[in-house]
């Protein structure tokens, strides 16, 4: 059973779990914060406390400079994840850029000694993907237009170029987390020794069945991948977050068992 578990400044808890065996813990995408996944924690069957990464320069961590270099986000969260006790059973769940981010704090945590007990990636090419985009370097309104192209509701993401002061508290941590996934390469190394899911919607811009069928590559365990109609954020669409979270939920449960 999970021990009590104490937030940070990056971990905050979305779903406590009075009987939990397992954490999950979840990586927003660029531009996220922990209320992304508000809705999919509160799906997530029993057994599971979930807890979700507050990356710096938003919401009650605005004060906070962002951080645009992947690995050094990873390095940080990491160093949370550890002063866990060692007994921690941790899984990790990340949407595009955290996918990746979820991704290099599992290698950290496993060359540590804690691998995790399950990497759930989702809309993300396999690492060795690098970007050729440069939004990070583009202006103001290229960055809007970028969100406006991914969101599920566009009009949603319009009121950034309604609200200059409202863009100017929003996009620079847009930005810095661009610069994280643009500039991102990675480094050959052992594969990780746990399951991983890749979950990918058939109509993402961003990713092909195929590229998020590379994840297997990763593992030496064993892996599957999942497909959800919809685009890039599939999985805020009312219809598919209950389906995304039994799939989470129907791994982790029969791993515990």
């Amino acid at each position: 059973m999970v021990a009590h578990l104490t937030g940070t400044p990056w971990l905050r808890e979305l779903r406590p779990g009075a009987a939990a065996d397992t954490v999950l813990v979840c990586f927003p995408p660029g531009g996220g914060s922990v209320t992304a996944y508000r809705a999919l924690a509160s799906l997530i069957g029993p057994g599971t406390t979930v807890f979700a990464v507050q990356y710096p320069g938003r919401q009650e961590r605005y004060a906070d400079q962002p951080v645009s270099v992947l690995t050094d986000l990873a390095a940080a969260i990491t160093q949370d994840l550890l002063r866990w006790p060692a007994t921690t059973r941790l899984a990790l769940f990340g949407h595009s850029m955290g996918a990746t981010l979820a991704y290099e704090t599992a290698r950290r945590l496993a060359a540590a000694g804690r691998t995790p007990a399950h990497l759930f990636v989702s809309g993300r090419p396999a690492p060795a993907y690098e970007e050729s985009g440069r939004v990070h370097r583009g202006t103001d309104s290229d960055l809007i237009g970028v969100l406006e192209r991914l969101a599920n509701d566009p009009a949603s993401v319009r009121i950034l170029r309604d609200e200059p002061g409202l863009a100017e508290l929003v996009l620079p941590a847009v930005r810095a987390d661009y610069t994280a996934i643009e500039t991102y390469r990675h480094e050959p190394g052992d594969r990780l020794n746990c399951p991983i899911t890749t979950l990918v919607s058939t109509a993402d811009p961003t990713v092909t069945v195929e590229q998020a069928g590379e994840w297997a590559n990763y593992t030496t365990a064993s892996f599957d991948l999942v497909t959800f109609p919809g685009a890039h954020f599939y999985l805020d669409l009312p219809e598919q977050t209950p389906a995304v979270a039994k799939t989470l939920t129907d791994r982790l449960t029969s791993a515990a068992g």
